[in-house]
């Protein structure tokens, strides 16, 4: 053991000697680490994001006609809907949780010139405040009124006062924009993402009159009550046939966590790729040390030099250029993924976050671990030279 500082000293000294080519060898081991990182922390992020936006919905159950198969944003592909009859009962089995039931359609819109498309809602007024918050602006109560998605806003630049034309030409209806709608982010039910929401008697002028509604939100006040509130729902509707589907949010996070991680897996294995290759670099650097070094291997072992600590020291030696490496392309990668993070999710937040942090840690321990593993081999092989042979080689 009184050898083990000589040993790293020696192991340091041939990573000197050696610059260039260690150099080299600790270049790829930063590409493989910065790599897998990144995409480990642009994973992990949006895992957190999905999440969160998730989670403060996490006390919702959004119900839709069952025979209806669902579109994006939730919004039933038939027009088949839930009827008053319906609503009543999922509000006697709700209790005295708040339940919202709306409308939804896609319209085409125009302001400025420019055409597009959006999504529509229709609420009572008085339900708009438990779904949606205003960034700027008034909730409408009625009238040719209208709130509008922060997004449409930013494209069209739009303020509270515009005004925005819905349907198709020669029946478009000139509507005020009355507020901007904070982005609530992705979820089931309502998306303030490139949508339009109206009261319920703007909608019916635009779309006709319809008994009925396309989806309702029953926004359970204490989560612990949800399965309560679901399974009586259930028994009310669904006890002698399945009318409606019943989403709840605790499902579908798991659901995209799980997409989530697998589609991250899948990147950080491609990613890896440049691991593997800077596995092989740090192999032939430690093949190429054991070969030049074979008579100091030698005389090490003419002084009683034992077999482990002869191993030892090309373990460090390995253990060295992965650890510079690993280091290296740590703090890189938390450069790179801050960069991901902004562009994709435009909130560097998230960055911050232990999962998302964690990743820097476990992306340097596989590099250093990568490249002792590396070692294990040329270190071996030096270990079981034969002293006579290694001393009479030129």
């Amino acid at each position: 053991m009184i050898f083990t500082d000589i040993y790293m000293d020696l192991a340091k000294r041939n990573v000197r000697l050696h610059f260039l080519r260690s150099l080299l060898a600790v270049i790829g081991i930063v590409i493989g680490v910065f790599a897998i990182t990144s995409m480990g922390i642009m994973g992990s992020a949006l895992q957190v994001a999905v999440s969160g936006d998730l989670a403060e919905k996490g006390g919702q159950l959004s119900i839709y006609p069952s025979s209806s198969g669902m579109g994006v944003f939730g919004v039933s592909s038939e027009k088949k809907l839930i009827t008053e009859q319906q609503l009543t009962k999922i509000k006697k089995a709700s209790g005295k949780n708040p339940v919202v039931p709306y409308r939804s359609s896609y319209v085409t819109y125009s302001t400025k010139g420019k055409e597009s498309y959006a999504s529509i809602y229709s609420l009572a007024p008085d339900d708009l405040p438990r779904v949606v918050e205003l960034e700027e602006g008034v909730m409408v109560r009625g009238g040719s009124r209208a709130l509008v998605s922060s997004s449409i806003a930013k494209e069209h630049d739009l303020r509270v006062g515009s005004r925005v034309k819905i349907g198709e030409e020669g029946h478009e209806k000139s509507l005020l924009v009355a507020g901007i709608l904070k982005d609530s982010g992705f979820g089931a039910g309502i998306s303030t993402y490139n949508s339009i929401i109206v009261a319920d008697r703007l909608y019916d002028e635009l779309e006709g009159k319809a008994n009925g509604y396309d989806q309702v939100l029953v926004m359970v006040r204490d989560i612990n009550e949800i399965d309560s509130v679901k399974d009586a729902i259930e028994k009310s509707l669904n006890s002698r046939k399945k009318t409606v589907e019943i989403m709840d949010m605790r499902g579908l996070i798991e659901s995209i966590n799980s997409i989530i991680g697998t589609v991250s897996l899948v990147v950080t294995g491609i990613a890896g790729i440049s691991l593997v290759v800077a596995a092989v670099s740090i192999f032939n650097v430690m093949m190429m040390s054991v070969n030049e070094r074979i008579r100091e291997i030698g005389i090490l072992k003419s002084i009683g030099v034992k077999r482990g600590e002869i191993s030892r020291m090309f373990l460090y030696e390995a253990a060295i250029l992965g650890f510079i490496g690993s280091v290296i392309g740590g703090i890189l990668s938390l450069l790179g993924g801050g960069v991901l993070i902004l562009l994709v999710l435009q909130d560097i937040s998230f960055f911050f976050s232990p999962p998302v942090l964690l990743n820097v840690v476990w992306g340097m321990l596989v590099g250093t671990g990568v490249c002792v593993l590396s070692g294990v081999y040329p270190a071996w092989k030096a270990s079981k030279l034969s002293p006579i042979v290694a001393l009479a080689a030129e």
